[in-house]
């Protein structure tokens, strides 16, 4: 595998496990497989999305009434 490819998976996240999957599949079970991790990412920033949605709300009400305990 190429040295900028492997550089790359692993800057986006890849763990060791990743890579050495990766670099035994063909081009196309690779690109599914990098499409399936961007998936899985996307999905974690959206759950974190949602926590920081849910304290944003908070703030929201102590701003507008600070008794909201």
């Amino acid at each position: 595998m190429d040295d900028k490819i492997r550089q790359n998976l692993m800057d986006a996240g890849c763990d060791q496990a990743f890579i050495d999957e990766f670099e035994g599949l063909c081009d196309c079970a690779q690109l599914c497989r990098l499409k399936a991790r961007r998936r899985e990412l996307l999905d974690s920033i959206h759950a974190e999305q949602k926590k920081l949605d849910c304290l944003d709300y908070l703030i929201y009400q102590y701003r507008i009434d600070p008794n909201t305990k």
